[in-house]
This record gives structure tokens, sequence and C-alpha cells, in this order.
């Protein structure tokens, strides 16, 4: 049996990549995370796993060979809090624990697919990976693109020496605007989707951002993704080993908050049986609420991203990517039913 690991396994992605694993009939996975915030074992209840180890005795552990042979690790733990600006707390977890993870995996023999983020282009207009473009806005997107930088020192610039197999598969993606089911303990970290789906329920209305960057009030741009395509992306490389690199995770496709808020206004009206509106509408019935950007997000804010897929593609990997509309209508369909 194929044992696997995932770190930051109750978090929202290193969950639904359990799962995905689940859905193939894989079991034998070690879910490793730090359960300080209690109500994350919620995104483990339904979940097949051979053992859950809390990060703190894992990584020791795993470098030591405690947990026999592994096949490959989905590195998904790490402090995603864009705001937080503890830097000695954001580069311990995700930059040097990661790097002694990779050191761990090289000796043990196991392939490792990280998460890295698109916070790593910081305010450039053109996310391709390329050290060109790259620069990030706060110290967490320097974290992963510190981690990027020494994988690219450790693999090649090209990741030519995982190519040519002297070093097991290493594969960095960087995930763009991900929103879906299993994401509900992020707090303010949650997807645009999530928290609108609760104001609408709330308060009958849903909110965003006012002018801001040039853009029109709702009209900042972000590529969107929504989870099951990440979880697909992930399981492409994990089905083909001698891919390995650092790529862009995003649907390659640009869209307005707008767009974010007229799918969950339908999506909810939808389910109650009354018929779409146009945006125009939306905002003229009071169902969409602009309030003013939050000046702790000036200057550190990206008013626009969209993925480049042109290496993803090159790899052979085909996968085509839901748009807003229709990933945010699963996911509200997702969201009501466990409101139900």
């Amino acid at each position: 049996m194929t044992r696997i690991v995932v770190t930051g396994a109750a978090g929202f992605i290193g969950s639904n990549i359990i799962a995905g694993l689940n859905a193939r009939g894989m079991t034998d996975i070690i879910a490793v995370d730090d359960l300080k915030q209690g109500d994350k074992f919620r995104n483990l209840v339904d979940l097949k796993i051979a053992d859950y180890v809390d990060m703190d005795t894992f990584y020791d552990e795993f470098a030591g060979g405690h947990y026999g042979q592994v096949e490959a690790v989905f590195h998904e733990g790490a402090c995603s809090d864009t705001m937080e600006q503890d830097g000695k707390y954001m580069m311990a977890n995700n930059y040097t624990l990661s790097w002694h993870l990779f050191q761990a995996c090289q000796k043990r023999g196991a392939r490792l697919l990280y998460a890295s983020s698109a916070a790593t282009y910081g305010g450039s207009d053109t996310f391709r990976e390329d050290p060109a473009f790259e620069g990030p806005l706060n110290v967490y997107g320097y974290s992963k693109l510190l981690f990027d930088q020494r994988m690219r020192r450790e693999c090649g610039v090209n990741f030519e020496r995982t190519k040519a197999g002297r070093t097991h598969q290493v594969v960095g993606f960087r995930y763009f605007n991900v929103y879906g089911p299993r994401e509900q303990h992020k707090g303010r970290m949650a997807s645009v989707a999530f928290h609108q789906f609760n104001q609408f329920n709330a308060e009958g209305k849903v909110k965003l951002f006012g002018e801001y960057g040039g853009y029109a009030q709702g009209g900042q741009m972000r590529d969107f993704v929504f989870i099951d395509d990440v979880v697909a992306v992930n399981l492409w490389f994990f089905d083909n080993p001698a891919q390995s690199g650092i790529f862009n995770l995003g649907s390659g496709r640009a869209q307005p908050f707008n767009d974010v808020a007229s799918s969950v206004v339908n999506a909810m009206r939808r389910l109650r049986g009354e018929s779409a509106l146009a945006l125009d509408d939306i905002a003229q019935q009071g169902l969409v609420e602009y309030v003013p950007f939050p000046d702790a997000l000036r200057g550190k804010y990206q008013c626009y991203t969209q993925a480049d897929l042109s290496a993803l593609r090159a790899t052979g990997c085909d996968h085509q990517f839901a748009d807003v509309q229709t990933g945010v209508s699963r996911y509200v369909d997702w969201l009501a039913s466990r409101k139900a």
C-alpha cells in the first residue's frame, strides 16, 4: 500500500487533498497538523487516514525514518495569514521547516509536492514563474519566495537535477485565490465567496471593497481557482513523477470581485427559487454594498492577478478549470447543504 504524508492536513487545501486521495481508495495517509485551533478537527471527521501526528513531533521522526517508506509528501502546512507581521514566526514556519522537510524527503526517497503562493509576485502585472516578475509585498510572500529560490538552487534553475533523476520529484504550486469547501476555520483569511455567503444569510446583502488602485468599486481582478481544480492538478503531478518544477496553479482567468458577488447572490437566489439578476440590478436592489478600502491593506494588496499557465501546460497537464460562476455556484450549494 502506498503511504502518503499530508502536512496541514486539517487545513483547507490539505484536507481536500486527503479527500481526493480517499476518492482513489488511498487511506494509508499520515495526517500532520497543529490542532491548537481545535475546530479544524471538523475537516478530518469524514476522511480516512492511517494516523494523525502533531507537527511538533513529525518532522524529526520523519527525518529519522520513523514512518517507513513514504511515497510522497503533500506539504500544505504553513502560516497562510498574509496580515501576520511576525517575520520570525513566518520564516520559521514557511521557510526553515520546509527546508528541513526537503532534506528529509531526499534522504528518505520521498517525493515533495509543496504549497507556494501567487503572493511571490507581489504587485507585478506579469505572473510567470520567472525571477524577473517576483517581488512580494509582505513577509508571507517573501517566506514562500525564499523557499522557491532555495529549491531552484538545490534542484537546478529549471529543476534539471530532478528531471535527470539525481533528485526525487519536487513540485511547488503557486496557488492563486483558492476557494471552496473546508475553509471555514480560516476566519478573515477565508475566501470572499465564503464571507459573502454568510453575509447574505445574515444581512440579505454581500460586501465588497470600493474603488482602489485605479479600479472601480468591486472591479479589482483576481485569478480565482476552485479547490477541486487545485486537488486535480496536485494529483496529476502525483501521477507523473517525472515532472518537477515551480508552477502557477490558478485558472488562468482574471475575473473581477463583482463576478464573485453576483455569483453568490444569484446562487442564493436560485436556492430560494428566485431568478438571476445582472450586476446593475443587484446593486440597485441593495444586494451588494461597497465599503471603503481598508488603510491596513494599502500598498500590500494585489489588485490584479492572472496565472500564466504556459509552464503548467508544457508538462502535458491539460486540466480545465472552472470559472467563477461555475465554481461559486457549486460552493454555495455545498455551504447551503451544511446549513440545512
